[in-house]
């Protein structure tokens, strides 16, 4: 079922959903199910499903020499999906990257996500490679996450590239974007971000799930703008607990987010980690608690591949 679906089917009850993360190379898949296992009680409708570009990883060949490989460390985000939706009866939705694929290897992803009846999809830009200062897209690839949903609508519409394909059959994906309360990290103004989400929305997206942000009014207020440039689809608001002390100076430097006085006062007080997670746990429960008697349509949970504190917010929740 799609996610807009979902929502439409809910009427008007708030969703539960979280995010995780596939695992590396070599480990067990078991390792996922036991981090979803404590969050199935909570029925989730749906589970996003991240995905990783390519990176360089060096080799030790001896003699002091290092050989530059490129790999993915995480891949089979649509391995991920289908198994995850096999176990669980529960849909899945593998986020799809402009950044380190081209249109064709897109376009066979999206085929293989079909074939499998994975109709939510989300179209993302991502983000640049480490020793890159800007993102640079990939050769025969797409710039920006508004021409991978293009893409994606095209399917839809049973066309696909270079238009070698005659035929009835038709994709239906339901197509999910990212929105950022507090403007995208490269946006010169938050006016600016919300004519691009504009721009996906135009063409073809159907809903939009936000980036973190730890003040509701960010949201609140990110909400009211969008409606009034005239973005109607449901806004999911997303939500990551704080869960160390060095959260408060990664997250705002890597996404260029602010942290509420109080928040940052309870986390300078703390003495260890556990005690960190604690107060993240109990600030994401009141930010959640607000956003539910706004009536959101869905809580969305960035776990990290982690789901005890997940779990705590839930249970106060749901």
């Amino acid at each position: 079922m799609k996610v807009t679906e979902h929502i439409k089917k809910a009427n008007g009850k708030t969703l539960f959903s979280f995010e995780i993360i596939p695992p590396k190379k070599g480990n067990n898949i078991e390792e996922l199910y036991n981090n979803i296992d404590p969050l199935m009680e909570f029925n989730p409708p749906f589970i996003d499903v991240t995905t990783s570009r390519e990176e360089y990883v060096y080799i030790d060949k001896g003699n002091d020499l290092l050989e530059r490989k490129i790999t993915r460390m995480r891949p089979g985000t649509v391995g991920i999906c289908a198994a995850i939706k096999h176990k669980y009866n529960v849909d899945t939705i593998p986020h799809i990257l402009c950044g380190g694929f081209t249109k064709e290897e897109t376009e066979y992803v999206l085929v293989d996500c079909h074939y499998l009846g994975i109709q939510n999809v989300m179209a993302l830009r991502g983000d640049s490679m480490k020793h890159q200062q800007y993102f640079k897209a990939t050769e025969g690839g797409h710039t920006y996450a508004k021409e991978l949903v293009t893409q994606m609508n095209d399917l839809n519409k049973g066309k696909y590239l270079h238009e070698v394909v005659e035929t009835n059959y038709k994709t239906d994906f339901c197509i999910g974007v990212a929105g950022y309360p507090e403007k995208h990290l490269e946006a010169p103004s938050l006016q600016t971000d919300l004519h691009r989400l504009k721009e996906k929305i135009d063409a073809g997206a159907d809903y939009v799930v936000t980036q973190m942000f730890f003040d509701n009014q960010k949201y609140f207020d990110f909400v009211k703008a969008a409606r009034k440039l005239g973005i109607n689809v449901p806004i999911i608001p997303g939500i990551k607990p704080l869960a160390v002390q060095k959260h408060l100076q990664l997250l705002p430097q890597v996404f260029k987010i602010d942290l509420p006085e109080p928040l940052i006062t309870a986390i300078e007080k703390c003495k260890t980690n556990a005690d960190v997670r604690q107060v993240g746990v109990e600030w994401a429960i009141q930010q959640s608690k607000e956003l539910l008697q706004a009536g959101v349509p869905v809580l969305h949970y960035y776990s990290m591949g982690k789901s005890s504190n997940i779990q705590q917010i839930a249970t106060a929740i749901f």
